[in-house]
């Protein structure tokens, strides 16, 4: 029993709150990565775990994470159109971040939002910001 557990990678699950959705409509958009490189689009990222959930949907579980660090973006995308709606940049949908970090001019670096996953039932509440 013992050699099966040589070399067997320590997993958690992460629990996901959203908060501060203005309203219902639409998709919650998640890009969940552990690799700086590829946050917060996840769009070359193989590994990334993506979710699309009905907007009244305020929290998600992720099990069988692989203990590391990630990050997490996320896009209420209202109109459910698969894509962040911006007017000269700025998007006009809402958005959050692991960790709530402060945020500029363009989305947080990787490190900004980074967390870790070190056992089980670890939690990221993150605020939904919008601008228009």
């Amino acid at each position: 029993m013992a050699s099966m557990l040589v070399g067997a990678v320590p997993i958690g699950r992460l629990d996901v709150a959203v908060d501060k959705l203005r309203s219902a409509k639409g998709l919650i958009r998640v890009c969940l990565t552990a690799d700086p490189a590829n946050f917060p689009a996840c769009v070359d990222d193989a590994d990334a775990i993506t979710r699309n959930v009905p907007a009244g949907t305020r929290g998600m579980r992720f099990d069988g994470l692989p203990h590391g660090s990630y990050a997490i973006a996320v896009i209420h995308d209202e109109n459910a159109n698969a894509k962040l709606d911006t007017l000269a940049g700025i998007p006009r949908e809402g958005f959050g971040f692991s960790r709530n970090p402060a945020i500029g001019f363009g989305p947080p670096h990787f490190a900004a939002a980074k967390f870790a996953v070190a056992g089980d039932a670890e939690i990221q509440r993150i605020r939904m910001r919008y601008i228009f």
